[in-house]
């Protein structure tokens, strides 16, 4: 199993630390703290098992990139599925996700899982700028597949992970935004500790822009205890959109409850969207079955 930076809050004191960093010109050491791939470990020998798992690479500077790629269930030429690309956080790797994110998959809907440029297995230096190029390589790469609907894509993003989710949609715009424990604004937080100029941040994920921008379905769930991401960010997030839903738990920023009622809101929102048709109402007498677990 990979193993994950323990400290809950790594990343947004990276992003304060970031703002010192900044102010001297220390581009590379500000995003060695903001993107700590350094504390992430892989296995050269993660995915093995998954079925239906394509392992996608991606030239860039100084490497390769990874993605991973796993159909959904009954997904095929003639019958294409939806597609949920999910971004994770900035302490995290894809191998994480597969599990946690099976209940796409179990829908019907294709997952696309991609790495960060020098995490993982992945060569490169993350930047905003980088980490979005590959993300619209590796979506349009997954678009042009005969099994992928074009027109049924949504963006889920954790953490930093929704910043990346909203750069994408900034640039391809999907159906609808799943946004998990995510902030309104890189900078915006950093400038909430610190107090220092938002321009010292050199990669601002400015989610709330996007939003702001968005006319499809946004979910937003957070929790009302996170002190990585406050609460009040998901409520800005969630305010500003065109449709917009809040879910919130009481919970912190790594332990946000996957259970039925979080992927009830979910697959509530990919029906909005138009992603997924709504489930059949059960018949008199019998209950209706609760979706995957989470």
């Amino acid at each position: 199993m990979p193993v994950r930076a323990t400290a809950p809050v790594r990343w947004i004191l990276g992003a304060a630390a970031a703002t010192l960093l900044a102010g001297s010109g220390t581009i590379s050491l500000q995003r060695r703290i903001l993107y700590p791939r350094h504390l992430v470990r892989a296995q050269s020998d993660a995915g093995e098992g998954i079925p239906g798992l394509e392992r996608w690479w991606l030239d860039v500077p100084r490497g390769r990139v990874e993605a991973w790629f796993l159909p959904g269930a009954g997904a095929g030429p003639d019958t294409p599925a939806p597609l949920v690309v999910f971004a994770h956080g900035n302490a995290e790797v894809i191998e994480e996700w597969t599990d946690e994110m099976a209940p796409y998959r179990a829908w019907g809907v294709s997952l696309l899982l991609p790495e960060y440029r020098g995490y993982g297995r992945s060569g490169g230096r993350p930047s905003q700028e980088g980490i979005t190029e590959d993300l619209v390589a590796f979506l349009d790469r997954a678009l042009a597949r005969p099994d992928v609907d074009p027109d049924r894509v949504v963006f889920h993003g954790r953490s930093l992970g929704g910043g990346v989710a909203c750069a994408l949609a900034g640039v391809r715009p999907p159906e609808a935004l799943v946004l998990e424990s995510t902030f309104t604004s890189a900078r915006e937080r950093a400038w909430e500790m610190t107090r220092l100029p938002r321009s010292w941040i050199r990669d601002p994920w400015d989610s709330l822009s996007v939003v702001s921008a968005f006319q499809g379905p946004v979910l937003v769930l957070h929790g009302t205890l996170d002190r990585t991401i406050p609460h009040v960010h998901g409520e800005r997030l969630s305010e500003a959109a065109a449709s917009g839903r809040l879910e919130s738990w009481p919970a912190g920023h790594n332990d946000l409850p996957r259970g039925d009622r979080y992927w009830a809101a979910v697959r509530d929102t990919l029906v909005r969207a138009g992603v997924l048709a709504p489930l059949d109402p059960p018949a008199s007498g019998t209950q209706e079955s609760p979706p995957p677990p989470g």
